[in-house]
């Protein structure tokens, strides 16, 4: 049996609603109760929960106003719960072969103390002033300590992020609350009168 899923009133006032975020993919088997989907409103933020069991076909893309009380997708309530346990076994048995290739003795490295890679004061300020961290340089200095001649040479690689760049922008949707909210507080400021009166 097909169940069709239909967006829930909110609210008296709110007559469209938009899909959010689906928390379930198209074809994925759902259990009762369980939250399908965000639903955006001009007041909330709300989940919807799954009515039956079943599998689930999505009908409404993220970012989609919907009208109260029309169809979001459907579940097919007379397919069976796919059986989990094939997956398992195949799992273990690569576990199983993993486990060998660790245990296989690794190669003797040179031997590091606790001040391996630290650097010095100096070596610090000239690393920090060129966005390098310390553990990216090879020290040469005893026991492998980055000294202030090894900043002085380390080069940024490419790809390094440099310091006083431009920010990263990215733009979006507004969500129904927040459209609200803005066309709110526009419509206060064109509406009252802005001023100030000194008695």
């Amino acid at each position: 049996m097909i169940l069709e899923m239909k967006v829930p009133s909110p609210g008296e006032s709110i007559t469209e609603v938009e899909i959010a975020e689906w928390l379930v993919q198209d074809g994925d088997y759902v259990e009762k109760d369980q939250a399908i989907a965000e639903v955006d409103s001009d007041k909330a933020t709300l989940e919807l929960p799954a009515e039956e069991s079943g599998i689930i076909t999505l009908k409404a893309e993220e970012g989609d106003a919907v009208a109260v009380g029309a169809v979001v997708c459907l579940i097919d309530t007379s397919a069976a719960k796919p059986e989990g346990g094939a997956e398992a076994p195949a799992k273990e048995e690569k576990k199983e072969e993993a486990a060998p290739k660790a245990a296989a003795p690794k190669p003797a490295e040179a031997a590091k103390t606790y001040a391996t890679g630290t650097a010095s004061p100096a070596a610090k300020k000239i690393l920090s002033e060129k966005g390098i961290e310390a553990s990216a340089v090879k020290g040469t200095g005893k026991d492998g300590r980055v000294t202030k001649d090894d900043a002085v040479k380390a080069v940024p690689s490419m790809g390094t992020p440099t310091t006083g760049g431009n920010r990263g922008e990215t733009r979006s949707k507004l969500s129904m609350l927040r459209r609200k909210v803005a066309e709110r507080l526009v419509s206060a400021k064109n509406e009252t009168a802005m001023l100030t009166t000194f008695n």
